[in-house]
């Protein structure tokens, strides 16, 4: 199957400069929107990105089902076909796809599992067949409510935990509001069971969303920071200094956004951390309180600061968000959301590229 997917290649590819851009995923016919995936390196050499494929609607609690596009060429084209991962689960959606190798044999799969505004919760399955077909699936909360896992959000630590961060939007039996509060949950034992963070973050009260969507990145002197975006112009931040299990007093960080989620990565070849996110520092009337400007940037103090800024884009219509981010061959690779009010704010996937290189230019 997969070796004649990958004889249907979309090679429509977008120079721009040092930058290349890919529109691979729009909507099309019953298919309104594709978001919000991620990326798995497979042992064969082959990349997968794994989405959510809306087929019931473009909203969030419309019918989707999880699918997936490969490519033999570490990311420059792309099946034009895809394959069903996992069709519909829960009472409204499968959505939110996060991957992780565990060990050379096994994957593992996470998503959110949607029934109502006060049922979604993240979900886990393995693979021991290279994605081929997957486990029953684990349940990765400890009690009921409406959770929420942005993509490419899982981790495996260095101490093999494996860690999931989550904006809490309702606790069982609740209706979801708009306000979040983070937490983690956590598992030693490859998943099959799973644990909470003793602590649960709130945003000041003046916040009317709270802490939402929040990620996690693993510092080099064995730290956690959490990043929560926030309504109140810029990510928020908390510290781990047990593997997750409590966290510091969240606060506001450097890090100027509307409310939006950022995305941060280790670059494996320098050791930097590198940002994806709406840079709204300094931003004009066109652009605030949108998903836009797109920028990356680099830290070489663990997150203190950021420098060398980039702009991939700043289009004031354009829906820059729910990054995915992988390193293949000295190059990044993101997918992410790029939409505009034409098309759908969240409705368009499209990869952006660039060599490493570029960003210490």
């Amino acid at each position: 199957m997969r070796t004649l997917l990958l004889m249907l290649l979309l090679p429509a590819l977008l120079p721009d400069g040092d930058v290349v851009k890919n529109p691979l995923l729009p909507p099309g016919i019953n298919n309104p929107r594709n978001s919000e995936g991620d990326f798995l390196a497979l042992n064969s050499g082959i990349l997968m990105f794994v989405y959510s494929r809306f087929t019931g609607g473009s909203g969030d609690d419309s019918r989707a089902d999880l699918a997936a596009i490969y490519s033999g060429d570490g990311g420059k084209t792309w099946s034009l076909r895809y394959e069903p991962v996992l069709e519909h689960e829960g009472k409204q959606n499968v959505m939110s796809v996060s991957l992780l190798r565990l060990s050379e044999n096994e994957i593992a799969l996470f998503y959110l599992r949607k029934n109502s505004d006060a049922d979604c919760v993240p979900m886990m399955r393995l693979s021991t067949d290279e994605g081929r077909s997957w486990h029953d699936p684990v349940t990765c909360t400890v009690s009921d409510g409406y959770y929420v896992l942005n993509n490419d959000r899982a981790l495996r630590l260095k101490s093999g935990r494996l860690l999931l961060p989550l904006a809490r939007h309702a606790k069982g039996g609740e209706k979801r509001s708009i306000r979040a509060e983070s937490l983690c949950v956590y598992s030693d034992n490859g998943g099959r069971s799973w644990k909470q963070s003793a602590t649960v973050l709130e945003s000041p009260e003046q916040s009317r969303t709270g802490l939402q969507e929040p990620g996690v990145i693993e510092l080099k002197d064995g730290r956690l920071m959490m990043y929560m975006r926030t309504d109140l112009g810029c990510q928020y931040r908390s510290f781990s200094k047990d593997g997750g299990d409590t966290w510091s007093t969240p606060e506001a960080s450097n890090i100027i956004s509307p409310l939006s989620p950022a995305s941060i990565a280790r670059i494996p070849s320098t050791e930097d951390l590198l940002m994806v996110w709406n840079d709204h520092e300094g931003v004009d009337d066109a652009h605030r309180g949108k998903r836009t400007p797109f920028r990356v940037a680099i830290s070489k103090d663990e997150g203190a600061t950021w420098i060398n800024k980039k702009t991939l884009d700043e289009d004031p219509e354009g829906w820059y968000c729910y990054t995915a981010i992988e390193f293949v061959k000295g190059r990044v690779l993101l997918a992410h959301c790029a939409g505009d009010a034409k098309v759908g704010r969240l409705n368009r996937t499209r990869f952006t590229s660039f060599d490493v290189d570029w960003l210490y230019k």
